[in-house]
């Protein structure tokens, strides 16, 4: 059906109110930068609707009830003020049932509300309607101080940025509803019946075309990464489940990821400092539960498993330390996974990679063979060295006896799109033979990453083992570079100016 206003945005009157006089109070601002991207997302002028002269002692008249029911959508504002108000509870059940006239509540997989979470309320005071919603978090929670703090247009850098970030998320999938009621209206040849007020579960034709994604859920100072990939996961058309927040009792939570994870061919798990909430009945964490019904799921040949932990992690919780070690000691858990201790945006290619169809991968390799000139490997044996930007001009003469050896030599890209740097770095790591890392102004740090990174190579798609791995320790000398060992790779000490003879033995595992 027709409506005529996409969008209602109920609120309750204080939240409206600017602390400082003069100014545009929250929800002023949120429906004004809401309007704006969805014009921009949507190609024309939403229609959106609030009451900004919402009084207390008004009265809630057939007229509001009237104009409920020609509402394509609701947004509800959750604070402290909100879930108190029969006003604002009403306006909610209401906008429930003029939802049965027009489709029911949810239209294809989506639900017709949007929960948007002002200030930080216990889901148990969530009102019932919306506590299997999930939400759209505008507050983050300090971990020194474990207060909760809102976000908003005028907050210093960070936060106005996770702001931003989570405003577009919220105007992306009201875009992407609003396209479902508009797909859903008589004449469009799908009809209202057919899509709306079937189970939570059911996946639309868009979701169909591509995998369906299980992104476990994380603990708190993990969400921004979580949001993050969510976001990436969505923009190219991916479904993401969970769709609805967890449950806290752990019979009822296991049956919810066991039934999501069944629909998916991929599952992502992201792993904090903290240990997070253990649900009722339960022994283990929400994400060592998540990661164990993952670990039943894997044994299937179409499932895959990938795991994160941000690179230097540390955490004081003795529990969270002895599940980390678990992941990166326990067979078990390893089997059928890949565990990335990586950059986050390395942790996206990653995924990616694991999501992309393999004609696609095909593609780009006979694209590559195509600007290669078709050389076979066979003929062509390609080094990859490694060094820090500060060592560029330091690794002159090592390429060009590498090269002058008959070997096709590359070194990183520091210049240029970030994502295409990136990108530039792991296609390198796929395609090479061989890699030399040149140890110089980089530190210990520096080094770790990337012999990680080269560890973690097969999550990029590369399919054949390494012909030769070194280190080649150039100056200046260090105390820390005094100590390089690893069973990893073969270490070439050389604190002296570049000397062909030092590179031997690495030039002998290339020819075995």
């Amino acid at each position: 059906m027709e409506f005529e206003s996409d969008l209602f945005v109920s609120y309750a009157h204080i939240d409206d109110q600017a602390l400082v006089e003069g100014q545009k109070g929250w929800i002023s601002n949120l429906h004004r930068a809401l309007e704006i991207r969805l014009a921009q997302l949507l190609g024309k002028q939403p229609k959106i609707w609030r009451d900004p002269k919402l009084q207390g002692n008004d009265v809630f008249s057939d007229k509001l009830l009237d104009r409920l029911a020609q509402v394509g959508l609701l947004v509800s504002v959750l604070s402290p003020r909100y879930v108190n108000s029969d006003w604002c509870t009403r306006e909610l059940r209401e906008f429930f049932k003029a939802s049965e006239s027009s489709g029911g509540a949810r239209v294809g997989d989506k639900i017709r509300v949007f929960k948007v979470v002002k200030t930080q309320i216990p889901l148990e005071q969530h009102p019932s309607e919306l506590q299997q919603v999930l939400g759209y978090d505008f507050f983050i929670v300090d971990p020194e101080t474990g207060r909760a703090r809102e976000l908003s247009q005028s907050s210093g850098p960070d936060d106005s940025r996770q702001y931003w970030a989570r405003l577009d998320d919220l105007a992306h999938d009201i875009t992407e509803a609003l396209g479902l009621l508009e797909a859903a209206s008589p004449g469009t040849g799908t009809g209202t019946g057919a899509v709306a007020g079937g189970e939570s579960g059911a996946v639309s034709a868009r979701a169909g075309d591509s995998p369906i994604v299980f992104l476990a859920e994380t603990t708190f100072d993990l969400k921004s990464e979580r949001d993050s990939i969510k976001r990436e996961l969505q923009g190219h058309g991916y479904r993401v489940l969970p769709d609805r927040p967890l449950p806290l009792i752990a019979p009822e939570a296991e049956a919810l990821v066991t039934d999501d994870l069944a629909r998916c061919q991929l599952s992502v798990h992201l792993v904090g400092r903290n240990y997070g909430i253990v649900p009722e009945g339960a022994t283990e964490s929400m994400v060592v539960l998540q990661n164990e019904l993952a670990i039943g799921r894997g044994q299937a040949e179409d499932f895959l498993r990938l795991i994160w932990i941000p690179p230097g992690l540390g955490t004081e919780d003795e529990r969270q330390r002895r599940f980390i070690e678990s992941l990166q000691n326990d067979p078990r858990i390893q089997q059928g996974a890949d565990i990335l201790e990586t950059s986050l945006e390395d942790f996206k290619s990653a995924i990616h990679k694991k999501l992309e169809p393999e004609e696609e991968e095909e593609e780009e390799e006979e694209s590559a063979g195509a600007a290669a000139g078709d050389l076979d490997d066979d003929d062509l044996c390609r080094i990859y060295v490694i060094c820090d930007q500060r060592d560029l001009d330091h690794t002159l003469a090592l390429e060009d006896y590498l090269y002058d050896q008959g070997f096709e030599v590359t070194v990183p890209v520091f210049e240029g799109d970030e994502a295409q740097v990136r990108k530039d770095h792991e296609e390198n790591l796929v395609i090479c033979d061989a890699i030399l890392f040149y140890y110089g102004a980089g530190n210990e740090l520096w080094l770790r990453r990337k012999l990680r990174e080269m560890q973690k190579s097969a999550a990029f798609g590369r399919t054949k083992p390494l012909r030769a791995k070194a280190i080649y320790v150039a100056p200046p000398a260090t105390p820390q570079k005094r100590r390089v060992r690893t069973r990893e790779a073969l270490v070439i000490p050389q604190q002296q100016d570049f000397e062909p003879s030092a590179l031997a033995p690495f030039l002998q595992h290339l020819q075995d």
